[in-house]
């Protein structure tokens, strides 16, 4: 044991370090990062935050480094899923009393929920672009010549939610916030990814990943471990399209950053600068990165990148704290840190453990909903953000505490 990690050597397999020192550990999450150390192209070791739990095929809140191959199931659905926060030269002061006309601007100006039309989104469909352009148009002129170089490949791409869903939140536990740090400095934030073509793009190339080892996936541990060979067609494909969808995921937030900070203009008449420090970091992606002298491929499924100086974002629960933090490069770990809290439960276990009068007490003091539709999001169905941030005190150091005073939720 080290005083920083403990390491779980698996038989036939890479050892697992993992930064959970005083946070629990489901054992189902074990076994999955027990059979992903089993894969045959694992370089060095996996590393594991202290935010860990059970996932599809891999745990979320593990760095999966391999050479020569590439797991898309570990890489996940939601391509470049991530984080955008932005401090204002806004303070506590200037808000309003009442905070409810601010959340209802944001929930107006950022289409958001199970689908954007349930918000009043009509959608929209490439050609009918504004004039002038609006900064969904700006954004996807930078997109759309790779990605229809990627539908010539893969013409089904096409016909998925790509342009339509360009500044637009989601649903599940995508939010946009407005938050205080501890000097009562107002910041904007926000957690999205690349949404319904992020989807089409991870499952289409699960689905490959899997029919082309078919005669194989019966000696996986688990057929969410299929993997693309580097050398292959459909690894190039993969590649190509999976940095696109990550660039499509960062300029997701940054539109959403900008229709965020003109919602907020709108109900609050104060003159402010905003990006004043600005970070917009991915926790569901994968790239190529040099570590321990080798070039090899990192997967970070549920955790974020923490070079030496690098500003990162771990947000807490609803109601919970959150976290700009800057890396400290530990080398061990992949320079990695955890990506929030980490689920404790289900969704389906939350929703039957807690109710509606749970979720007030728990946000109370936060402008947020509070009703049956948000309880699988309560802050008791995370982990203690101040034992996954005591976990992982030598991959960070806390830059800024950040508090949450609106809370929109997908």
């Amino acid at each position: 044991m080290s005083a920083d990690y403990d390491t779980m050597e698996v038989k036939g397999g890479r050892p697992v370090k993992m930064w959970t020192h005083g946070v629990p550990v489901e054992p189902e999450a074990k076994e999955q990062l027990a059979n992903t150390a089993k894969m045959p192209f694992i370089y060095k070791h996996i590393a594991v935050m202290p935010d860990v739990h059970l996932g599809k095929g891999s745990t979320i809140g593990s760095v999966i480094p391999t050479l020569g191959a590439v797991i898309p199931a570990a890489v996940g659905v939601d391509i470049g899923c991530g984080m955008m926060a932005a401090k204002t030269t806004l303070t506590a002061s200037d808000l309003p009393d009442n905070l409810g006309p601010l959340r209802s601007a944001i929930e107006k100006a950022i289409p958001h929920g199970l689908s954007p039309k349930t918000r009043g989104f009509k959608g929209r469909d490439e050609g009918s672009w504004q004039n002038p352009p609006s900064a969904v148009d700006i954004a996807w002129s930078q997109l759309k010549d790779e990605f229809d170089l990627i539908c010539a490949k893969t013409p089904k791409l096409r016909h998925t939610n790509n342009y339509k869903h360009l500044g637009t939140l989601g649903t599940g536990n995508h939010f946009i916030e407005v938050c205080l740090d501890e000097e009562g400095a107002v910041w904007l934030m926000l957690h999205s990814g690349s949404r319904g073509v992020g989807n089409a793009i991870g499952t289409h190339f699960i689905e490959l990943a899997q029919q082309d080892m078919r005669t194989h996936l019966a000696n996986l541990p688990d057929r969410d471990l299929a993997y693309l060979k580097e050398g292959t067609q459909h690894y190039d494909d993969y590649v190509e399209a999976v940095g696109w969808a990550q660039k499509f995921a960062r300029m997701n937030r940054e539109v959403m950053m900008q229709n965020l900070v003109k919602a907020v203009r709108s109900v609050i008449r104060k003159p402010f600068e905003t990006h004043v420090e600005a970070v917009n970091c991915h926790h569901n992606y994968v790239q190529k990165e040099r570590h321990f002298g080798q070039d090899v491929l990192v997967t970070r499924k549920g955790a974020v990148s923490a070079k030496a100086g690098e500003l990162g974002i771990i947000p807490g629960s609803m109601g919970a704290r959150s976290y700009i933090v800057r890396g400290k490069g530990n080398e061990d770990s992949f320079t990695s840190c955890s990506h929030g809290a980490g689920r404790t439960m289900s969704r389906s276990e939350a929703k039957r453990r807690f109710t509606r009068e749970d979720q007030a007490r728990a946000t109370e003091g936060v402008e947020c909903r509070k009703d049956e539709g948000v309880v699988d999001e309560i802050p008791m169905a995370y982990k203690d953000i101040d034992a996954v941030m005591h976990a992982q005190r030598d991959l960070v150091e806390v830059v800024h505490t950040l508090k949450q005073v609106v809370c929109v939720k997908g």
